[in-house]
């Protein structure tokens, strides 16, 4: 339920008015909020009218406050009143230090880990598996620290599935756009703050150009997430080049390994063919010919 209103707020941001965008912040961060309390409270904590805040649920295709409020409640009744790992994790307090820094470190990972597992839409994810199964090209664009995760999705998409480019922006020839554009291209973007400037041009051209978008970020606000045809939103530590890692390739681990489930015979075919190939470009010590496989 929650999810749904926060797809409709990620597909109507650019829409809104800045006084509506207000009150999108309160949905998204705290529902509580909208579930307890009546539009004019809604206004009052926002600073605006309850004119405002009706034409806000009008605006994301609600009759009104009322229908709002109720998913919002059905949402909160269902699982937002339980603590997830994160919480608990930090309930207990725990900071750095040099006896123990490892263990709590990796406690620290397996809960961000298990929050993501509670908060995984399976209709969503089947989807995006989808589309990147029957994309005839793929792109994937990350710049800065966000280039060390985009490299490795494109190396793994490109053994299993091929026909896949990594942008590097400026120093890159995108005229495959230009040159293929009757093909059905998908371009994945990994971008999270700060976002860098290149990222959020390159989505908005390959939009433009007719490609769809499935944009990896922090969530409904990021600047990528407004025009993606879909969202994978993933909760990291803070901060995410430092302390996110863990968590961001375990997702792109689950998009590798659900498209090596739901286009099974087509990518053994590809592995089989890219460890032939391998084998015969690349020397390999100490390995017998049966553990050539990359996967």
């Amino acid at each position: 339920m929650a999810q749904l209103v926060k797809e409709r707020i990620r597909k109507q941001y650019g829409k809104l008015t800045a006084s509506q965008k207000i009150i999108c912040k309160i949905a998204i961060e705290k529902p509580s909020l909208l579930a307890i309390h009546t539009a004019k409270k809604i206004a009052e904590f926002t600073n605006t009218s309850e004119a405002t805040v009706i034409r806000f649920c009008y605006a994301l295709g609600y009759s009104g406050y009322t229908e709002l409020q109720e998913e919002i409640k059905k949402s909160l009744l269902i699982g937002d009143q339980r603590k997830g790992p994160i919480q608990k994790y930090r309930d207990t307090g725990v900071t750095l230090d040099q006896s123990n820094y490892a263990h709590q470190v990796m406690e620290s990972d397996i809960a961000y880990l298990q929050q993501g597992l509670q908060q995984i839409d399976y209709t969503l994810l089947q989807e995006v598996v989808k589309s990147i199964v029957q994309a005839n090209r793929i792109v994937v664009v990350g710049f800065r620290w966000c280039h060390i995760p985009a490299k490795w999705l494109f190396s793994a998409l490109n053994a299993i599935k091929g026909n896949t480019h990594l942008y590097t922006g400026a120093v890159d020839n995108a005229d495959y756009f230009l040159t293929e554009r009757d093909q059905e291209w998908l371009v994945i973007a990994i971008s999270f703050p700060r976002h860098p400037s290149e990222t959020v041009a390159m989505v908005h051209s390959a939009k433009e150009l007719g490609a769809k978008i499935l944009a990896i970020t922090e969530g409904e606000f990021s600047p990528i997430s407004q025009i993606a045809d879909h969202l994978l939103k993933i909760t990291t530590p803070q901060p995410v080049a430092t302390s996110g890692m863990p968590t961001l390739f375990s997702m792109l681990n689950v998009l590798i390994k659900g498209v090596m489930l739901h286009d099974a015979e087509n990518v053994q075919k590809r592995l089989q063919h890219y460890d032939e190939i391998s084998s015969k470009l690349y020397s390999f010590v100490g390995e017998d010919e049966e553990d050539f496989s990359i996967f």
